[in-house]
């Protein structure tokens, strides 16, 4: 089955075949065991309600529904803020305990946010992509990360290790499977703790899709982005002396993990500068002040170069992609801007080359950040998508 691209317009929410989520029915008790039944019924009905989001294999611009003069039924938009109703630390090892935060409804189905980075932490706004009347939203910092501690440690600090704090925190808040929620760095997550658990997973939402490979890698850190920034990035290359350029990570590593702190904080700060001056399509000076806030840029650039200095602690370069099989029947909404530098649309291209069964929405005036507005709008359009499924797959 051949699944199209749909190239949807920053005016254009949602599509017509997300018009009847009102008249689907009452969401399944959500802490039952869920049979393969189920999960088989969840695929194929995904697959027809794929049909009609890309009726054919070509590019389509989507009709929006007001110019159809059909009031729309489901949001877009973010939601309000909202509080936690629920916080914590988890012990997971030896050395390292993750911070959690539960919000939204008690009883509603699960959804795990799982941040990017890594290093990046999450943030109050995180929460506003869930409709909370439907989703138990949970939300938690990866080691090292935001409120997670020993800060910025990169001991036992590995991808697999991440999914192991997963798995302890489902099996700690007494979730039995989940919707899995992830851009950049969160996609990478994403996928590999399906490809680890897929019997977990109800559901994937990915945005700006990063694979890890060594392109991925080069294209950002080692010169390729900086024929489109080269204002923002010639600070992150002076930092380093012309004799060390032949690897801008390894470089950054050595000062990253260097025993003076003043040469990790000035390390830190250019190397985070570098990403928050990219991330979105037109400049965002809030994102970009990010790289001024010493303690967020150390967590975030010593976690992020740590793993990437690592290969994402794959055993391959297309690892990811390799072992699609083991998750190709959990209904999947991809999300990419066509212009993000950081995680560049060539990634997602690849991930929906392998997998066409997966619903891929390109934003054609966006870049990186899941906070522009195109971007936005389509990952809440995909979070309820994904509510008409988990409604409508009920046995």
């Amino acid at each position: 089955m051949n699944i199209g691209v749909a190239v949807v317009p920053h005016n254009n929410p949602l599509c017509l075949s997300l018009t009847h989520i009102s008249s689907t029915p009452a969401l399944p008790p959500i802490n039952n065991p869920t049979t393969q039944g189920r999960r088989r019924n969840l695929a194929v009905l995904s697959r027809n309600r794929n049909l009609d989001y890309h009726n054919s294999d070509r590019l389509v611009i989507s009709e929006t529904m007001a110019s159809k003069g059909v009031s729309p039924e489901v949001n877009t938009s973010l939601y309000a803020d909202i509080e936690p109703y629920n916080t914590g630390f988890l012990k997971v090892s030896d050395i390292h305990t993750v911070y959690y935060e539960e919000s939204g409804n008690p009883d509603g189905h699960p959804v795990i946010f799982l941040h990017g980075g890594p290093g990046g932490g999450t943030s109050s706004k995180n929460r506003k992509f869930f409709d909370p009347q439907f989703y138990r939203i949970i939300l938690f910092d990866q080691r090292g990360a935001g409120k997670s501690t020993p800060h910025a440690c990169l001991e036992e600090n590995t991808t697999w290790k991440l999914i192991e704090d997963i798995e302890k925190l489902r099996t700690h808040l007494q979730v039995s499977e989940w919707l899995v929620f992830g851009g950049s760095w969160g996609s990478t997550l994403s996928l590999a703790y399906s490809q680890s658990h897929p019997d977990k997973v109800t559901g994937l939402v990915l945005r700006g899709i990063f694979l890890l490979r060594k392109k991925e890698i080069d294209w950002f850190y080692e010169g390729g982005a900086a024929a489109i920034y080269p204002d923002a990035w010639e600070p992150f290359r002076d930092l380093i002396p012309e004799s060390e350029r032949g690897c801008f990570v390894d470089a950054y590593h050595k000062r990253l993990d260097s025993s003076d702190k003043e040469t990790q904080y000035a390390a830190a700060r250019a190397w985070t500068k570098w990403e928050m001056m990219t991330a979105h399509l037109l400049p965002n000076e809030a994102t970009a002040g990010r790289g001024e806030d010493d303690k967020f840029c150390l967590a975030f650039a010593r976690i992020e170069n740590h793993y990437f200095v690592n290969k994402g602690f794959f055993p391959s370069d297309s690892y990811l992609l390799d072992n699609l099989d083991k998750i190709k029947h959990i209904n999947t909404v991809i999300v990419q801007g066509r212009y993000d530098v950081c995680c560049p649309m060539m990634s997602a291209w690849d991930l929906h080359k392998a997998w066409p069964e997966a619903d891929f929405r390109v934003v054609p005036d966006a870049g990186h950040s899941a906070n522009e507005p195109g971007i936005s709008r389509e990952l809440v359009a995909a979070t309820e998508k994904m509510k008409v499924i988990i409604k409508g797959g009920a046995p």
